[in-house]
């Protein structure tokens, strides 16, 4: 049975919309560097995947790992409603990063089908009303989906799957996870890389190397990064709060400074953002 680590598994949800559709319609060929989960909640579409094209005339789903290439297309009789979600920075037990274990992309689900595409349905509805909590709820029910697809899907057999982690392999990601629920939980905190380093009982130059490694970005950047979710996050649910409050709560004692790193990944000042 395939273990998920509930202290460390918190993936990102990417994003998460629906649409309505109506052909004419001819998608690019295109892949992604993170999961796609597209679901075919009614009607019907054609979808090309790695070379292959399949007829999809019922509630289905995809779930397209990285470098899957894909598109999907309908002549002009055709029409469709789909959720898609992309998912990235989580681990599925021997399995590399940002990977789930399935035979196949196209999943026609079985024994969990109606408690699957049950929860579908209170993905829209929340969608739409869009209430205190949202966010936590979809992603609480997006994590649901994917907990339903690994006790229902065709897994791959971890004794024949040629994408095993190594001992080493699995011992440096347990490690970057690690770091990642620290960080989660640590944010507000004054860190620097030789802390973080030497709270795990490593070397500076080692972790910066699994880390960059395991996820694309160094352990100071993805700092920078979370604090300035958390920062959006808290001025989106308490228009009230002084910016200089919120840069002291997210670790950053110069408001200025935070104000520009707000600016910089976002586009404009936490000010203006707040304003708008």
């Amino acid at each position: 049975m395939l273990k998920i680590d509930a202290k460390t598994f918190n993936p990102e949800i990417l994003y998460i919309f629906d649409a309505d559709s109506k052909g004419p319609f001819d998608g690019k060929n295109h892949h992604h560097d993170f999961v796609e989960m597209s679901i075919l909640v009614s009607g019907e579409v054609f979808y090309n995947i790695e070379g292959k094209t399949t007829h999809l005339t019922e509630p289905t789903v995809l779930l397209l790992n990285p470098e899957v290439s894909h598109y999907e297309y309908m002549p002009s009789d055709m029409k469709n409603r789909q959720i898609h979600i992309g998912i990235r920075n989580f681990t599925i037990d021997l399995f590399p990063r940002d990977y789930f274990p399935i035979k196949e992309p196209i999943i026609r689900l079985s024994k969990n089908r109606q408690n699957f595409f049950d929860s579908c349905d209170e993905i829209l509805k929340e969608r739409e009303q869009f209430r205190t909590g949202s966010e936590l709820l979809l992603k609480g029910l997006i994590l649901k989906l994917f907990v339903l697809l690994l006790r229902d899907a065709s897994i791959l057999p971890v004794n024949e799957s040629s994408l095993l982690l190594t001992a080493d392999e699995k011992e440096k990601l347990s490690l970057i996870e690690e770091v990642v629920q620290y960080l989660e939980n640590h944010y507000m905190e004054d860190l620097t890389l030789n802390q973080i380093a030497d709270h795990f009982y490593t070397s500076p130059t080692s972790l910066s190397r699994a880390f960059k490694e395991h996820t694309g970005e160094t352990v100071i950047n993805y700092l920078i990064q979370l604090r300035l979710l958390k920062a959006k996050e808290m001025i989106e649910d308490n228009l009230d709060i002084s910016i200089r409050q919120v840069s002291q709560l997210v670790g950053y004692q110069d408001a200025y400074y935070f104000s520009k790193l707000f600016k910089k990944y976002y586009g404009k000042s936490p000010t203006l953002f707040q304003k708008e």
